[in-house]
């Protein structure tokens, strides 16, 4: 090895922060994906990621200070399994930035049991199913949730607002809030009590537009 353990661990910190630890992105309503589908197809966006079935558990700590402060901490599940740190978010616009860090682990079951020894608990579960595009340098992810669907569109903001008016989307209402705020939001106007945001708990159950605050 031709470096010095100090020059390797800088060097190591220093690829660490050249990578892009953070996330803009925005969240649309889009209750009919087969029109989004169309307008990617008719733009030219490639098919980077076909639909899949995603399970995430989102953890808290002992005394909630994760939520208080708009930190997510996530494990995922769908074609591998992903750990995701995320900070609290600063809106614009509907844009939503925040610090991210994640990365691949290699099995779903340990990494929860080590995650329940550190002192975090499982705050809630949610499942959706995802389809990915990519239409330049945007990500463009159709999400099918348990209460209705939803696009994102995620790259720098400049990029964000193009991509919005190429796909025909710009009437479309923008959603600041999380899955999981949304979530809250739709258990407390439709008086729903169960923890999970899963597609069992919502069989039978319609979430008209009116409680995601849209008119």
């Amino acid at each position: 090895m031709l470096c010095s353990a100090k020059f390797c661990l800088s060097f190591s910190r220093l690829t660490f922060m050249s990578r892009k630890l953070q996330e803009v992105e925005l969240k649309l309503y889009t209750p009919d994906l087969s029109l989004v589908r169309s307008a990617l197809e008719d733009a030219g966006a490639a098919l980077k990621k076909p639909r899949v079935y995603e399970r995430n558990f989102r953890y808290e700590n002992a005394d909630g200070t994760l939520a208080r402060q708009g930190v997510v901490l996530r494990l995922r599940q769908d074609r591998q399994v992903t750990l995701t740190y995320k900070a609290g978010a600063r809106v614009e616009k509907g844009i939503s930035t925040r610090f991210e860090a994640e990365t691949a682990v290699a099995d779903f079951e340990m990494m929860d049991a080590i995650l329940r020894r550190l002192g975090y608990e499982v705050a809630l579960i949610y499942e959706k199913y995802r389809t990915t595009y990519t239409l330049g340098a945007a990500e463009i992810a159709l999400d099918e949730m348990p209460f209705g669907s939803f696009s994102e569109i995620e790259a720098d903001a400049d990029v964000i607002e193009a991509v919005v008016m190429r796909l025909g989307l710009e009437n479309q209402p923008r959603m600041a809030a999380s899955y999981t705020e949304i979530f809250a939001d739709v258990k407390a106007r439709l008086g729903l009590d169960f923890r999970d945001l899963t597609f069992d708990n919502f069989a039978g159950i319609e979430a008209p537009r009116s409680v995601f605050g849209i008119s």
